[in-house]
């Protein structure tokens, strides 16, 4: 059994960029990484993690669906319950019909209280209305004429055109109960955000995976898939095959590589400096050149 490994998009580090943003998501195409996952904060207050330079994600991934031709799409997450429900439908389908089908749809309720209000949305009822919109995203990529009310958003008699023409993957992100119910009764994987180590997250995640399936009612559905993330720059790296092989022992299906440093609490202590595309691109190639990412 083997991971699907990708990688995430330091865009904190090389976002503001073009010119980067194209050579970092070419070189992991090119490389043989499984997918490319993006986050998501619309505003944020300076001093904040939510407040550095985040790329919107829908516009993002829709100009690489047009420069990369296999690398699956990801949203790590989108926070969908301070957005428009109608409009990230639109969006995503959009995105997965300019791909040819390579969107892999990851949503979460968030924990930035200032988008909610920016975004004139409840903080506090998120979760409800995440269950309601995942619902509700189905409906509008499956039918052209709906009837959804999810308060305050009324959709009746009318729809998208056009429509994707699968069922876009969603994928739900949390560690709460809530989330992990969420994950098997309406997702299609659970992103579990694990992002130390190993053999520091071992036990954790464990014990959340054993929760999942207690949710799942004893089994996980058939296909089911479980990311969680690794820092290849903060190991050894003859240790990084054997972490890969691990986590897929463990159950998980996409592992997810972090080549930015800004993060100081990945592992504790202080971050390293930011480093350049190049430097991003080297630890791609580096560890490609360490773990067989398969025939993606």
């Amino acid at each position: 059994m083997t991971a699907r490994i990708g990688v995430i998009f330091p865009c904190n580090e090389i976002g503001r960029d073009n010119g980067a943003v194209v050579a970092y998501t070419q070189a992991a195409e090119e490389l043989g990484y499984n997918h490319f996952e993006v986050f998501d904060h619309v505003v944020g207050e300076p001093g904040n993690y939510a407040g550095r330079l985040w790329r919107e994600p829908f516009v993002l991934l829709g100009h690489l669906a047009a420069i990369t031709e296999r690398i699956e799409l990801t949203t790590g997450i989108v926070i969908l319950p301070q957005r428009q429900t109608a409009l990230v439908a639109k969006q995503a389908a959009e995105v997965d019909l300019w791909s040819d089908g390579r969107l892999r749809l990851g949503v979460g309720v968030g924990w930035n209280r200032f988008e909610y209000t920016a975004l004139d949305q409840d903080f506090t009822t998120r979760g409800e209305r995440m269950d309601a919109q995942i619902d509700a995203l189905r409906t509008l990529w499956r039918e052209p004429v709906v009837d959804l009310d999810l308060g305050g958003e009324r959709i009746s008699g009318g729809g998208l055109d056009p429509r994707p023409v699968r069922d876009i993957p969603i994928w739900v992100g949390g560690r709460s109960r809530a989330a992990l119910r969420r994950a098997v009764n309406r997702g299609v994987g659970w992103l579990s955000n694990f992002q130390d180590h190993l053999a520091n997250d071992r036990d954790a995640f464990l014990a959340l995976r054993a929760a999942l399936v207690e949710e799942a009612g004893g089994s996980l559905p058939a296909g089911f898939g479980i990311e969680t993330w690794t820092s290849p720059g903060r190991t050894d790296p003859d240790t990084w095959a054997a972490e890969a092989e691990e986590w897929a022992e463990l159950g998980v299906t996409h592992l997810s590589l972090r080549t930015d440093e800004s993060r100081s609490n990945l592992t504790g202590g202080e971050p390293g400096p930011p480093r350049t595309v190049d430097e991003h691109i080297g630890l791609l190639t580096a560890y490609a050149g360490a773990v067989d990412l398969g025939a993606r």
